[in-house]
């Protein structure tokens, strides 16, 4: 039996990429006409504004999750399913939350491409 040898597939930026890497010398990516350039640009601009609303959600979770449940500490005796809701709040409000705001991200990501 004949040992097959190992072939690497990539896309022609990563190849860019190595060739570089290499070589040492100084790649420029494609160019886009000017049209396309400025819509590349405006795209990129507000893909990222958007993100960045993304990402302040994210970090309303992140810090006001602790501080709702620091507010109400009555929530450690409220139970469901033998569970404490504190508990709940911690270990699935915000995964489901994390999916809800990818979801709405991509969505808005791929409006402003559209747009």
């Amino acid at each position: 039996m004949t040992k097959q040898r190992r072939v690497a597939v990539s896309s022609p930026q990563t190849r860019l990429v190595i060739a570089r890497r290499r070589s040492g010398a100084r790649v420029d990516p494609p160019h886009l006409a000017g049209p396309d350039m400025e819509r590349a640009r405006r795209v990129h601009r507000e893909q990222l504004r958007r993100a960045m609303a993304a990402v302040a959600g994210l970090a309303g979770l992140i810090i006001g999750l602790p501080l709702v449940l620091a507010a109400f500490p009555e929530l450690d005796a409220v139970r469901l399913f033998g569970v404490p809701v504190s508990w709940l709040a911690v270990a699935v409000l915000p995964y489901a939350v994390l999916v809800l705001l990818a979801g709405w991200q991509l969505r808005r990501a791929e409006d402003a491409e559209d747009g």
